[in-house]
């Protein structure tokens, strides 16, 4: 196998890998249920926001139907935009690691299921933005969300067909759509352990590596 520091070209998703988000997505998220008259909804029900596409979130986990699972996301975004966005923080050891990666001359870009305008946003708050390359996300309405269009996005918006198919891109990601949208994108994906994901999500889904800090990466 090959070894983490071979990779050129990284992709690293953003909540749960580069910022600790909980706090705003489920803020955002008990603000709009609280709008359908769900309230009292424990932490671990809102922690399921974290990592999958909104309008999928509402109808998997709380049954709502497409025409109202949109209806929330835009309540959710009520908050967000003006609150939520911001009730984040980076990762410690991100900023670090981001800086020797950069020094390598690795090449860094952003895939997330967040859509690009709040990504830009939050990456500028942080003064993350000139680590990366390219920064790619879904469109406001969510008509590319799905981790795996993401990805395409990415290598196809930074012509980097030909790195796909010399095996030089890696996924960073802490969920198992991360994983399932490298490997339908033919890359291979290492799963982070300071995340909102855990070592059984990543076996089950064949995570690639399997790092317990942002130093691992170097």
């Amino acid at each position: 196998m090959k070894q983490l520091s071979s990779y050129t070209h990284l992709f690293f998703d953003l909540d749960g890998t580069l910022t600790e988000s909980a706090p705003g997505i489920m803020n955002s998220a008990r603000y709009a249920l609280a709008q359908y008259g769900i309230t009292d909804i424990p932490d671990s029900s809102l922690r399921k926001f974290i990592g999958p596409p909104l309008m999928d979130s509402f109808q998997e986990f709380f049954g709502f139907s497409p025409e109202k699972a949109r209806e929330a996301m835009k309540k959710y975004r009520e908050y967000f935009a003006e609150k939520g966005l911001f009730e984040n923080s980076v990762y410690p050891g991100i900023r670090e690691s981001l800086t020797a990666l950069k020094s390598q001359g690795r090449k860094l870009f952003v895939a997330t299921s967040k859509p690009e305008i709040y990504t830009n946003r939050i990456l500028e708050k942080f003064e993350l933005t000139h680590f990366f390359e390219f920064v790619g996300g879904a469109d406001i309405e969510e008509t590319r969300s799905e981790k795996a269009k993401i990805i395409e996005h990415v290598i196809k918006s930074a012509g980097l067909e030909s790195q796909v198919q010399a095996g030089q891109i890696l996924m960073i990601g802490d969920r198992k759509h991360d994983i399932i949208g490298a490997h339908k994108n033919k890359i291979p994906c290492c799963a982070v352990l300071w995340g909102y994901g855990n070592l059984e999500e990543f076996k089950e889904n064949a995570a690639d590596f399997v790092i317990e800090k942002p130093a691992e990466l170097i």
